[in-house]
């Protein structure tokens, strides 16, 4: 049995588990076993939670699943010695603001339940299964709806006071950018400059349709660049890994990495960056097969307290 990036080996044996990869625009919910196979997925539209997580929960009355791990957008609650553990928090999604997932899903099912941003999920997965496998430590980061990263350090998700907050960092402008950013919260941060939104808001349309026009994505990949030396100088991580829906526009890399080398400026020795800062190796699973191992994990613990 391989090791994992996870508290404890794992279980012996293949379980039935539930996955939840809750997102800003869908929840993608998913059956499988440890082993990160899945049996059956579907997606569900984000709207108000009482419309999604009843058929969140109906999806899963299918099954006999004996935990289910959430990866979910954020911010959230996961500190499990806090009143307040399993919400969904300070999120810009309103109707979700304070909704507690994790109580929602116990009630439903009496089972374990995993708990993380859907980005360390997404880091989970990519350190176990995928681009990073065999590595100890690797950052995620996600550039769509929103920018959020997840990290593996020395073998262990990232955590302190809360979760991670990386779409958040404040950047120097670009001298011919005059756009002022589309957070609520802080206008020009990483996620208000260069998330899906801020591109369609800046250039008048959708990035999907703006593949030949090169200026869009040679400022995306100054922006990025940025946030990218910051957290090699910080975390330095063994394999950067960028998904989200931007990141499909594969020309985006080209600017990253001219950006990122006149921006370290040799200052620290790094890999091509061709094969250190790439696509998920898990494609569009990553989070997913993540929050199956969040799963894992909860039974785990939940077998070490009854050992």
């Amino acid at each position: 049995m391989e090791k994992r990036l996870l508290k404890t080996e794992p279980l012996e044996g293949k379980f039935m588990l539930g996955a939840i990869e809750a997102g800003g625009t869908k929840f993608v919910c998913a059956v499988g076993d440890n082993l990160g196979n899945i049996t059956e997925k579907i997606q569900i539209p984000t709207t108000v939670p009482n419309e999604t997580m009843q058929q969140v929960i109906e999806f899963f009355k299918r099954f006999e699943i004996e935990a289910i791990g959430i990866g979910s957008f954020g911010p959230i609650d996961i500190d499990q010695e806090s009143k307040t553990y399993g919400t969904i928090t300070s999120t810009p999604k309103t109707a979700w603001r304070n909704y507690p997932i994790v109580e929602a899903m116990r009630n439903a099912f009496h089972v374990p339940v995993g708990f993380n941003t859907d980005v360390n999920a997404a880091a989970l997965g990519e350190a176990t299964f995928g681009a990073a496998k065999g590595l100890d430590s690797c950052l995620y980061i996600t550039v769509g709806t929103g920018i959020g990263a997840g990290a593996v350090i020395q073998g262990k998700l990232l955590q302190g006071l809360s979760h991670p907050e990386m779409g958040h960092i404040l950047l120097r402008r670009h001298p011919d950018d005059p756009y002022q950013g589309k957070c609520p919260y802080h206008h020009d941060c990483l996620e208000g400059l260069a998330a899906g939104p801020a591109i369609e808001d800046r250039w008048g349309e959708k990035g999907i349709n703006l593949v030949e026009r090169q200026e869009v994505w040679d400022l995306e990949g100054y922006y990025i660049a940025q946030a990218l030396m910051q957290y090699i100088l910080i975390l330095s991580p063994k394999k950067i890994i960028l998904g989200g829906g931007v990141m499909n526009q594969k020309q985006v890399f080209a600017s990253i990495y001219k950006h990122l080398e006149g921006l370290i400026s040799g200052y620290v020795t790094l890999p091509e960056l061709s094969s250190y800062i790439v696509n998920p190796g898990l494609g569009d699973r990553a989070g997913i097969i993540g929050s199956l191992l969040l799963a894992e994990q909860a039974l785990q613990d939940k077998t070490q307290r009854e050992s």
